[in-house]
């Protein structure tokens, strides 16, 4: 279930980029789930046709997902379900992040490409072509298929084998209608614009292969689709990998040092080439030799040596095999999870202070009920005090409190981090944040609207100060919002 926040957010998303009807739509799949079309019709009251429009601007984004489900015997029922993809939403705050990373890794062409893929949603190869053609007089066909080929190595990603537990309609829905693994990250690519990426239509049957064929569906809404052609769309789950290694390494830096950072980054290379991707605790078994080969490939690695690398694979608490002690493990579910404690303490410090940050750093740490007397004592923070705090922190929501009777009065409380409801909370309120943010942008934006609208020759004196200070507040405030998705991705992804 997706937070009260974070469904605003996303339909405050929806709404800046495709419109308020598109935003209606979104909003009510967001908190009614899974529904047919007469369901969105009765739900949000808009007209049939319009109800139509906003289903195919948010299935081609990304944004929902058409599908259907089979009966016993293997027949399609005809009414088509349609669910929304809120992590589809998300990723649309995030396209800056995802373009810096294929700017700095890949090169500005490929960069363009990407570009076309995230405000498109999908693009055959031919309209990725024509759209490069647009963009410059001196276009190169070459390039831009080199390019190509470029970004479809870099987010090839191995299939993670068979999962055995329980999946929803939806889960099932999404795999269904993912593109197979051959098909998205082959790279004999004798003939990219036809032989790879997703077949069109994707409305796929729960239960079934994939086929290429056309599907039964809501007639108006399949018309659009009837034509069979490979579509391209952003592998945004090879992002968030990067993200979180991102995320891991800076924790590492600050809190061990640059040399132990430099080492982590190598392994999760590694990791990032093998089977083990996102929803992995643990890598597989990497060789110190294959550590150290990436390290000195890295700014700063060029000059450890080996017992350099070993000594901080130690401080990292990665272990060795007893049979083999030139391999190690990398514990990734821990460097997340220190990750997000470190966001999670960085706020309590900023909103409660020193103090309660010492006690709640405790009481996450101990993972268990502590009684007030001990919390004071460990701490070093006079009871009163720590009384206060307590509960001050239990009654936003951060901490879950006990009530002891004792043989003599008084009772006594005890204390512990509840982390599932303690990790809603805190989600919910970086989404709240975030909308704070991104409706603080659309306020600025709309108070300046005219002076905007002015051609830069014209902007002199007063005016041009005007825009140039709602640069740098739109600016300030677009960084503290990448800053509090950070946040977000740590938290709703893992």
């Amino acid at each position: 279930m997706v937070s009260p926040h974070g469904i605003l957010l996303a339909a405050h998303v929806i709404s800046s980029l495709y419109g308020d009807l598109c935003s209606k739509v979104c909003e009510c799949l967001l908190r009614k789930g899974t529904l047919k079309l007469d369901e969105i019709f009765k739900s949000t009251e808009l007209s049939k046709g319009n109800i139509f429009n906003c289903l195919r601007v948010l299935i081609h984004q990304n944004c929902v997902q058409a599908f259907q489900l089979e009966q016993e015997g293997g027949k399609a029922l005809k009414s088509t379900l349609y669910m929304v993809i809120f992590d589809n939403i998300m990723h649309k705050l995030r396209a800056t992040k995802f373009m810096q990373i294929v700017s700095e890794e890949l090169g500005e062409d490929c960069r363009g490409i990407l570009v076309g893929l995230i405000q498109h949603g999908r693009l055959s190869f031919d309209q990725i072509i024509d759209r490069e053609k647009q963009k410059t007089g001196s276009f190169d066909g070459q390039v831009v298929h080199d390019s190509f080929r470029r970004l479809l190595s870099a987010s090839e990603a191995p299939s993670q084998g068979e999962i055995t537990e329980r999946k929803t309609i939806e889960q099932l829905a999404l795999e269904a209608a993912a593109p197979s693994e051959s098909m998205r990250f082959s790279m004999d690519t004798g003939d990219i614009s036809g032989e790879k990426g997703e077949e069109s239509p994707n409305i796929p049957t729960v239960g079934q292969k994939r086929k290429n064929v056309v599907l039964d569906s809501d007639d108006e809404l399949s018309d659009v689709n009837r034509r069979i052609e490979v579509l391209w769309r952003v592998n945004f789950e090879e992002f968030l990998w990067r993200l979180i290694h991102k995320a891991c390494i800076s924790h590492v830096k600050t809190s061990i040092n640059n040399e132990a950072s430099i080492v982590l980054s190598a392994a999760l290379d590694l990791i990032g080439q093998s089977e083990t991707r996102l929803n992995a605790e643990n890598s597989p078994n990497l060789s110190i030799n294959d550590i150290y080969e990436e390290v000195i490939k890295k700014e700063g690695g060029v000059g450890m040596d080996l017992d350099r690398v070993q000594t901080s694979l130690e401080q990292l608490g990665c272990e060795t095999l007893a049979t083999d002690m030139e391999s190690y493990c990398i514990d990734i579910k821990s460097f997340i999870q220190m990750a997000q404690n470190q966001e999670v303490e960085s706020m309590i410090l900023k909103r409660y202070g020193k103090e309660a940050y010492k006690i709640f750093r405790l009481l996450s740490r101990a993972g268990r009920l502590v009684e007030t007397d001990k919390i004071s004592d460990i701490t070093f923070v006079e009871k009163k005090e720590t009384t206060k705090i307590l509960f001050q922190l239990w009654k936003d929501g951060y901490l879950h409190m006990e009530s002891m009777a004792a043989t003599r009065p008084p009772s006594f409380h005890l204390w512990k981090v509840d982390q599932k409801r303690f990790r809603a909370k805190f989600l919910d309120e970086m989404y709240h944040a975030v909308l704070n943010l991104k409706l603080r942008i659309t306020h600025e934006q709309d108070q300046r609207k005219e002076v905007l609208q002015i051609p830069k020759d014209k902007l002199v004196g007063e005016l041009r100060n005007k825009v140039m200070l709602y640069r740098i507040v739109r600016a300030t405030l677009e960084r503290s919002s990448m800053d509090l998705d950070d946040a977000v991705v740590l938290f709703h992804h893992f």
